[in-house]
């Protein structure tokens, strides 16, 4: 019986749902993202208690705000949340741009070179901005980044949700012991994958992110040292008209798990400092790492 309740609510929502994408995929491109943007920040965002966590957020990691900046900062977070939402569903509008968009910095050339070479490399992002838009780029210069995901707790959310990301590169490995495996196969074969470094992961070692302690998986660092790959940086950052630059750095020097997850949380912080209205805050991000407000942020959540 409460597997079918389940179901009915799963498929209830996820009706709701894929109404209000085709709704807004009827609109045209800039007005679609507006429309989501405007009401991720005046109706979602308050309804689910996001605002609260992100300011939550930064007053503990850049309490040197003024209340205005923060709240700046509040808003601009749930209209690019909402933004990536309406993107990951714009297919091949949104892909265009994504080739469209410029690319900046040292990591690219390693990149081109490894894929011309046949060599595997990893591509550490976070939720900054929108990382399909890195995905979306290599993967029209005929270098598909193969990701990890976690499914989704609602199967049938999860079906057109994957479709959906998988627009912008292939494969897709579901998170679990199989995804892993296939995913492992996929690097030794020489391409390239993709991680997002930015999650908080239980029991995970505790390193230093916007100056305070967050657990942070080693993974990529030690996948990158295991296969000795190049681990690159990579952020699609959005600029004001809709576009995107993809900023890719110079990779991380192999030395060990330690110092490399390190300067991958640096690398990350400083991109968010430069652009803070672009990283998703609402992430329980320092929690359980003995940060002053754990106990009053998990009561929050």
């Amino acid at each position: 019986m409460s597997t079918s309740k389940n179901d009915f609510g799963y498929k209830l929502s996820d009706a709701v749902i894929r109404g209000f994408l085709s709704l807004m995929l009827k609109l045209p491109y800039d007005t679609r993202m507006n429309t989501v943007a405007w009401l991720a920040d005046h109706v979602l965002a308050p309804l689910s208690g996001n605002r609260r966590r992100i300011r939550a957020n930064l007053d503990l990691a850049m309490p040197e705000l003024s209340t205005a900046d923060r709240e700046k900062i509040v808003h601009e977070v749930a209209q690019s949340m909402g933004r990536m939402l309406m993107e990951t569903y714009s297919g091949k509008e949104f892909q265009e741009r994504a080739a469209a968009a410029k690319i900046e910095g040292p990591g690219n050339a390693v990149l081109e070179q490894a894929h011309k070479d046949g060599k595997a490399a990893l591509l550490v992002t976070g939720h900054f901005g929108n990382y399909l838009a890195v995905r979306g780029s290599f993967l029209s210069r005929g270098m598909p980044i193969g990701v990890l995901y976690k499914r989704m707790s609602n199967p049938f959310f999860n079906e057109h949700y994957v479709a959906a990301m998988a627009d912008f590169g292939e494969p897709m490995f579901e998170r679990g012991r199989r995804g892993m495996s296939n995913m492992l196969k996929h690097l030794r074969g020489g391409w390239f994958v993709g991680i997002v470094h930015d999650q908080r992961i239980n029991e995970a070692p505790i390193y230093d992110f916007m100056g305070k302690p967050a657990r942070t998986a080693e993974s990529a660092a030690e996948l990158a040292l295991k296969y000795k790959v190049d681990l690159v940086p990579c952020y699609g950052i959005r600029q004001p008209d809709g576009s995107f630059v993809i900023e890719t750095e110079a990779p991380i020097p192999h030395t060990n798990a330690q110092e490399m997850t390190q300067r991958l949380n640096d690398s990350l912080e400083a991109i968010v400092r430069r652009h803070p209205g672009q990283w998703m805050w609402t992430h329980n991000r320092w929690r359980d790492a003995g940060n002053d407000t754990d106990e009053d942020r998990a009561r929050g959540n």
